[in-house]
């Protein structure tokens, strides 16, 4: 075929967010500021749960995960934005395209089923709270761990096979600050319906099933405590923080994701991106700790000092 004449290629030229020195400035250091941010968060909430015995709880540690995720999560993106800001020709290698997407696609499809192991853990504490100890034991909590981060890994290690085995002949110009998959797949130069195929159905699998277990347990979480006498703003102030990041992050995603192929509107694309890869995991540190009484006093504990 005509393609198979056609040079493959080697690199890709991102875009990114081009305009005057001026608006490179205020770009570099606002996601500078953000990456910084985001990563002293979450490094915090994983001291404060690792050094504080009150915080040695199932949901503790699901959130000390989600913030070790969420640190690489910013730092597969972030820096190489931070770098083409300054770059005349911001380019990355297909290589290195390739393992950006396969992290970024891994860690996104771990914090799926991550959220659901947290609902399910605030499921059986409201719902099952006599059982609670024995049912959510250290191991099982391990294993839901593990399971999710292979299940991320895994997933995404059969998506980037399909993509990176198509061609590529040209253009090589991305116009997005990272390699994501639409912006990708939208360059190759010969069928890709096996790939977007592969991709669909994967797709469906790691959002549709823990999206149902999350939204399974808020639903027996509901029934539960509008069945209370006493003691509901107690139950649902437990749930809440992790709701929010819920709802903010399969918002963003279902739209970035579930949305027709036929819409290229990657300006929109961009900023939509912006939101969940960048401020996202800025905002959910404090989303919990806001919200969270204990977190907030193993944080006070942590200022203060030890007693003297």
């Amino acid at each position: 075929m005509e393609g198979e004449n056609q040079t493959r290629v080697s690199r890709f030229i991102l875009v990114g967010f081009p305009g005057s020195w001026g608006v490179r400035a205020v770009v570099f250091l606002v996601f500078l500021v953000a990456y910084l941010l985001t990563v002293a968060e979450n490094t915090l909430i994983i001291l404060l749960v690792q050094q504080n015995r009150p915080l040695h709880k199932p949901m503790y540690f699901f959130l000390a995960n989600l913030s070790f995720l969420e640190t690489w999560y910013v730092s597969v993106t972030v820096p190489k934005l931070l770098f083409g800001v300054w770059s005349v020709s911001n380019s990355i290698s297909f290589t290195h395209c390739m393992i950006q997407l396969y992290f970024f696609i891994a860690l996104m499809c771990t914090e799926c089923v991550l959220l659901a192991a947290m609902a399910y853990d605030r499921y059986v504490a409201i719902c099952r709270p006599l059982r609670y100890p024995t049912l959510m034991s250290h191991t099982l909590c391990f294993r839901l761990a593990l399971a999710s981060w292979a299940i991320g890994f895994g997933i995404s290690l059969a998506k980037i096979y399909f993509i990176s085995r198509l061609r590529f002949c040209g253009p090589n110009i991305i116009n997005h600050f990272f390699c994501d998959i639409s912006p990708v797949l939208s360059l190759s130069c010969v069928d890709m319906s096996t790939a977007e195929l592969v991709d669909f159905i994967l797709a469906l699998v790691i959002f549709l099933v823990p999206l149902s277990i999350t939204v399974w347990s808020y639903g027996c979480i509901l029934a539960t405590v509008l069945r209370m006498r006493t003691g509901k703003q107690r139950a649902f102030s437990t749930c809440a923080s992790h709701l929010v990041v819920v709802t903010i992050f399969y918002s963003a995603t279902i739209f970035m994701y579930a949305r027709p192929r036929a819409i290229h509107a990657f300006h929109l694309h961009k900023v939509v991106s912006v939101f969940y890869a960048v401020v996202t995991p800025a905002l959910n540190p404090f989303i919990y700790c806001l919200r969270n009484r204990e977190a907030k006093e193993a944080l006070k504990k942590l200022i203060q000092g030890p007693a003297t």
